[in-house]
């Protein structure tokens, strides 16, 4: 087993694993992957794994292997700095002006000076032997200075505030620091490296001349070969072949020169050209062997060199502490003073500083080439990567927490004023299939879409945890093609739909979220066939309807074409009434014939049943302008179910049912659900649910559903 092949495998399993385990924990709690990648490489090392189990750390990572693990390692971070160069887009930079440029900079400057105060007073003790205070400080304050532009970018994603006025601001500032930032690493390095000042003169003057020639020579090169290789079909291996040999001799140079192959790596993809496609098609190519495999291997590599067990003193600690609160204070503070003093609201500059505060992933490879240089010691090295493990995980909360997604809406004009007699309609599509009845059964609810009507067509996308996903958001903005089938429903009927799409971690959470922006009165959601022994109401649907402000109405689609024959089956509770009055605006808006079933299955001469019959006697006949009409029938049945499905019989075209226990249509957390209605109806139902804590929800049994002022149906 101690073979370099072998066990290489074996630690390649265990590392590949352990990290895709934790990383379903921190999905849950909205963290980025490189949380668990990081925790991942820590919990292998000497600081978990060694603490609780020193024979088997031993045994699974032996000193012998550690230069195999650290080369591969280093081959998996040239292969990612060039996707983060594939990322980078020149682009962002044009246009943001002044704010940019001033928040970017001082986002830079005052956790550089921070950091090289701190050096001063860490010197003694946490400086390797022979390190001049000039080279400590120089890297200390280049460490608390990134900020990690890939780890940003999806957060930025997954938040949807990517193309908002605060991501554009964020997102360009964060481009702006990585350029930054590792130009002053590569004249660190130099330095570092330098024997005499004329070395670390001529390492930095040969390091411009190669970005001059990587500019001027071979950007114009790579595009011509992008321009004549690239096609649809994807590249060639022979372009893959070039293209890699190209990056692996842009590294080579960078580091023959003096200033570490990384940098080699991220300029080369931040030259080749993003439009047409190549860059993602490039990616497409590398990110998943890189993501999954290679770039664990150097969090397991960090985390082998990590050992928390140094910091073994209230004054390590508290030397920590203060690492962590300069580090927040320099990125944090400074960054948030720069962007109010541009003329941003204090939330937004708030939320601004806790973004660039991201480190993640590329504070991690400074650290490593500061420990491999011989700046900074092990324990320091330790204090810096729990820095970059704190400063990470507190962005998402800080960032709810000061700019929820709610606000962040806001504040680009996206929320909705309410419209007295308005109606808004949320339709959530998770595959093409479901998009055409959505839309026909919105259509009819609405009739038409004006100011005081509007349908929102939401695509919720998984996140992929690709490193080039972020390029997919900056490409053209065309419609999802999941979308594509109910914006060409929508077309037929002559209805105007306003398209949203993004990442979401938490659907369910998202869906609320913007049916409470939007001011939607009905939330629609597609069935899918479940799992064997899931409800149809369970999972995501039993989470929206749990959650929601509005009402949720499920849309069983069995080729629903246009509506003209509806059937409601009612008993009086709360989620029959929601279903009668979407009943009843379907008869007014699209002029269907709507037929009320009151399903009595007791005594017919109770108190509530005659509450009942005295609502719908009400109802029945009653006619609106374009020809829609209700009309009600009694049915006498033990089984209310059964009692619907005999009535399906005569032919409709809907039925609108509450998600009730008379139906057999309630959520249970445990054990198979019959759900009789819908694995026997033949026709297209939309199950619905009033939301939880509405007016009608404490009604007395037999109130009417809901007003209809001078003939009109009003608001759900």
């Amino acid at each position: 087993m101690h073979g370099p092949l072998p066990l290489f495998i074996l630690q390649a399993i265990l590392i590949v694993a352990v990290s895709r385990l934790i990383g379903l924990a921190t999905r849950r709690i909205r963290q980025p992957m490189v949380i668990a990648e990081i925790v991942a490489g820590i919990a292998l090392g000497p600081s978990l794994l060694g603490w609780l189990a020193p024979s088997a750390e031993q045994w699974l990572f032996p000193a012998a292997s550690m230069p195999l693990l650290g080369l591969l390692s280093q081959i998996g971070l040239i292969l990612f700095m060039f996707l983060v160069g594939l990322e980078f887009d020149a682009g962002l930079l044009r246009g943001r002006g002044y704010a940019a440029v001033a928040i970017s900079h001082t986002s830079i400057l005052v956790p550089f000076a921070l950091g090289a105060w701190l050096a001063r007073h860490l010197h003694a003790d946490l400086a390797p032997a022979g390190v001049p205070l000039l080279s400590f400080a120089l890297f200390l304050g280049t460490a608390m200075s990134i900020t990690a532009f890939p780890v940003l970018a999806r957060i930025l994603v997954e938040r949807r505030l990517l193309r908002t006025k605060i991501g554009a601001i964020a997102i360009t500032c964060a481009a702006v620091d990585d350029i930054t930032a590792w130009c002053i690493l590569a004249s660190v390095v130099s330095l570092v490296r330098a024997s005499t000042v004329a070395d670390g003169m001529w390492t930095t003057l040969l390091a411009l001349a190669y970005v001059v020639v990587a500019l001027r020579v071979l950007r114009p090169l790579v595009e011509r070969v992008a321009a004549r290789s690239a096609n649809k079909e994807g590249l060639s291996q022979n372009l893959v072949a070039l293209t890699l040999v190209l990056l692996l001799l842009s590294s080579w140079t960078t580091e023959l020169i003096g200033i570490h192959a990384l940098f080699g790596a991220f300029l080369f993809g931040a030259i080749v050209p993003k439009h047409d496609g190549f860059a993602q098609l490039l990616a497409d190519k590398l990110e998943d062997l890189v993501v999954v495999l290679l770039l664990p291997l150097f969090f397991a590599y960090s985390g082998l060199r990590t050992e928390i067990g140094l910091l073994d003193s209230a004054h390590a600690w508290a030397t920590c502490g203060l690492v962590i609160a300069a580090a927040c204070a320099g990125k944090v503070g400074g960054s948030a003073v720069a962007a109010r003093l541009t003329g941003l609201r204090w939330r937004e500059a708030s939320a601004l500083g806790v973004l660039m505060n991201t480190r993640g992933l590329m504070e991690l490879i400074v650290l490593n080439i500061g420990l491999d240089l011989g700046v900074i010691s092990p324990a320091l090295f330790t204090m810096m990567v729990l820095m970059a493990l704190a400063t990470t995980i507190m962005t998402s909360p800080l960032l709810e927490r000061i700019y929820p997604t709610a606000a962040a809406e806001a504040a680009d004009g996206d929320a909705v004023r309410y419209e007295p007699g308005g109606f808004t309609v949320l339709a959530c599509v998770a595959y093409d299939r479901s998009g055409p009845g959505m839309v026909t059964v919105a259509g009819a609810l609405l009739g038409r879409t004006d100011d005081r009507t509007r349908f929102y067509a939401l695509r919720l996308v998984p996140p992929t945890g690709r490193a080039s996903f972020v390029l997919q958001q900056h490409g053209p903005e065309d419609r999802s093609s999941v979308l594509e089938p109910l914006m060409a429903r929508a077309d037929e009927l002559g209805l105007t739909v306003r398209p949203l799409s993004f990442v979401s971690q938490s659907p369910a959470v998202d869906i609320c979220e913007v049916a409470d922006v939007k001011r939607a009165d009905v939330v629609i959601l597609g069935w899918h066939k479940p799992v064997i022994g899931r409800a149809v109401l369970g999972g995501t649907v039993h989470e929206v309807m749990r959650r929601s402000h509005a009402d949720v109405a499920v849309l069983v689609d069995r080729g629903i074409g246009w509506i003209n024959r509806v059937l409601v089956p009612y008993r009086g509770g709360s989620h029959d009434r929601a279903a009668l009055a979407l009943g009843l605006r379907l008869a007014e808006q699209a002029g269907a014939c709507v037929t009320v079933l009151h399903v009595v299955s007791a005594d017919p001469r109770s108190a509530a049943s005659e509450a009942i019959d005295h609502v719908l006697g009400g109802l029945d006949g009653e006619r609106f302008p374009n020809g829609g009409r209700v009309a009600t029938k009694v049915a006498d049945h033990a089984e209310p179910a059964h009692a619907v499905l005999e009535e399906c019989e005569n032919g409709y075209d809907l039925v609108v049912i509450g998600a009730g226990a008379d139906w057999g249509l309630e959520h249970r957390s445990f054990g198979i659900q019959p759900e009789l209605i819908v694995r026997e109806c033949p026709t297209s139902l939309l199950i619905v649910r009033r939301a939880d804590g509405a007016a009608e929800r404490a009604a007395p049994l037999g109130t009417p559903p809901l007003r209809r002022p001078e003939s009109s149906v009003g608001r759900a």
